[in-house]
């Protein structure tokens, strides 16, 4: 139930916060507001979210430099809010770490609708194949079953977007998924400002699989077609 789902909202505008926290705690999540960065750590150092909304221009630490920190520590989704509209600004916050990004002015529902989005975990269709329980990639182990990816004995902290893409290719390994394929079951609008934020992703993941992600051995690109991870 989507009471059971905690969200975080971090913005130094009251009425933003406000407006948002009331509309979705009227769409059932459990909404918990800071006024900005170092109150937003303050809340973290005692409390687990299932996702944080993340204002990029706030006084003190912006939005991208705190998602940046984060990401050092733990794997909550981040979705961010920016009124930057420049393809460039919001590519920056993927670099960072963030799973998604809306520009300002925005609907709540699209918020909304961004949101259980990003909370999606399990791909919509079951592999048509067989897969094995585990994949080895090199110095790393992915557990296909739990989603976990692992260097030896110990885990590996992933995004929800790294852990959904990597659930997507270890569906059909060895087969080239597409961007648009890939945007689609992100659950994300089309376009090719969402395939650049694909390659993003792409590019942040395979820093954590290659031993030289310019020259991807396990996580490749098929020219044409799309995107492939091959184990061995």
């Amino acid at each position: 139930m989507k009471s059971d789902i905690h969200l975080l909202i971090v913005d130094d505008d009251e009425r933003i916060r406000d407006l948002l926290k009331k509309y979705l705690m009227r769409h059932g999540f459990c909404v918990t507001a800071a006024r900005d960065a170092a109150h937003a750590r303050r809340i973290l150092a005692g409390l687990e979210f299932d996702l944080i909304v993340l204002d990029v221009m706030m006084p003190g630490e912006d939005g991208i430099s705190l998602t940046r920190d984060l990401r050092l520590r733990i794997a909550t989704p981040i979705m961010l809010l920016t009124a930057k509209g420049e393809t460039e600004d919001r590519i920056s916050g993927l670099e960072a770490g963030a799973d998604d990004y809306l520009a300002k002015p925005f609907e709540p529902k699209e918020l909304l609708l961004r949101i259980n989005a990003v909370l999606r975990r399990v791909p919509d269709e079951e592999p048509a194949v067989q897969v094995p329980k585990h994949l080895r990639l090199g110095l790393f182990r992915y557990d296909v079953e739990r989603g976990e990816l692992w260097h030896g004995d110990a885990p590996l902290r992933l995004t929800a977007t790294e852990n959904q893409l990597m659930r997507i290719f270890a569906a059909t390994p060895s087969v080239a998924v597409s961007r648009t394929d890939l945007v689609e079951r992100l659950g994300r609008d089309g376009g090719q400002a969402q395939e650049r934020a694909v390659d993003v992703q792409i590019t942040r993941l395979r820093r954590k699989l290659e031993i030289d992600p310019r020259q991807p051995r396990y996580l490749q690109t098929v020219r044409g077609e799309g995107y492939m991870l091959v184990p061995e």
